[in-house]
């Protein structure tokens, strides 16, 4: 299956950010890419809360969502819309990060709230605290396609390695980590964690990132570290789309997986143990 990890840079306008994306999703189909995965927070990136309640909406009213579905039909394509932020009618105002996967009648085959909040402390200067806005999910989430099973999960989850092992042994063969991951915790973390999600799982990794720093209307612009990753199920780098805004594409080969499963079948191998 040719495979397109879409490298964006969006604001915090989603107007402005959806032609964009629109048209990266069009190039990627036009040079043969039935499947096409953008990064997180694809509508709107911001840390002012404020802001997101005036520009975000609901699921059923969001325009980046009713606009990529339509594309997906036209073009007839697989798409992961790595995921958008939206209103939710929670009491306490929070809103969602969900990720989508769209088939190519433009449906949605499976929907995914992020699990794990970057509650973080990167520098002084540097705290994150993604649960005062965002509630998390809590269900994993794993849908069919006819090129594999793809195990849905979204940026900070990336380090907790229990998620990505009950996908793998639920036999998902493709682990989607679409991101908007800090140049700071990148730089030292995102390669190594991703690749070792693939070697523990045996099954590829599609990484599509956001890039660069992010232009804001309000509240304090965010910076993103880039390289979109394509990890082999052998944890071999196959594809890296650098700190530029664009598409990264790769051929997945499903025989691959069975392939590292059989070489390395420690999936079969967990043990109970006592102790700590």
């Amino acid at each position: 299956m040719r495979t397109a990890l879409l490298q964006l840079s969006v604001t915090d306008d989603p107007q402005a950010n959806l032609p964009v994306t629109l048209s990266l999703v069009r190039e990627a189909a036009a040079k043969g890419a039935g499947f096409v995965l953008t990064p997180e927070v694809s509508n709107c990136l911001s840390s002012d809360r404020a802001h997101q309640n005036a520009v975000l909406r609901h699921e059923e009213d969001d325009p980046t969502l009713a606009a990529l579905r339509d594309e997906a039909n036209r073009l007839g394509i697989w798409l992961l819309i790595g995921s958008l932020a939206l209103l939710t009618r929670d009491a306490d105002g929070r809103f969602a990060n969900r990720s989508f996967l769209i088939r190519p009648d433009g449906g949605i085959a499976a929907r995914y709230d992020k699990i794990h909040m970057f509650d973080v402390n990167v520098s002084e200067s540097e705290q994150y605290r993604e649960s005062a806005g965002y509630r998390p999910g809590e269900e994993a989430v794993i849908a069919d396609t006819p090129f594999g099973r793809i195990g849905l999960t979204i940026c900070y989850d990336l380090r907790f390695p229990h998620l990505y092992r009950r996908l793998a042994k639920a036999d998902a063969t493709i682990l989607t980590v679409p991101a908007a991951f800090n140049d700071t915790t990148g730089a030292a973390h995102w390669e190594p964690l991703l690749r070792a999600r693939a070697i523990e799982c045996g099954a590829y990794v599609l990484a599509p990132a956001q890039t660069g720093t992010h232009a804001a209307h309000s509240g304090r612009p965010r910076r993103t570290y880039g390289h979109s990753l394509v990890v082999s199920p052998w944890g071999e780098v196959l594809a890296d789309g650098g700190t530029e805004t664009g598409i990264t594409y790769v051929d997945l080969d499903p025989g691959a997986v069975s392939r590292a499963r059989h070489r390395v079948p420690s999936l079969t191998h967990d043990r109970d143990f006592g102790g700590v």
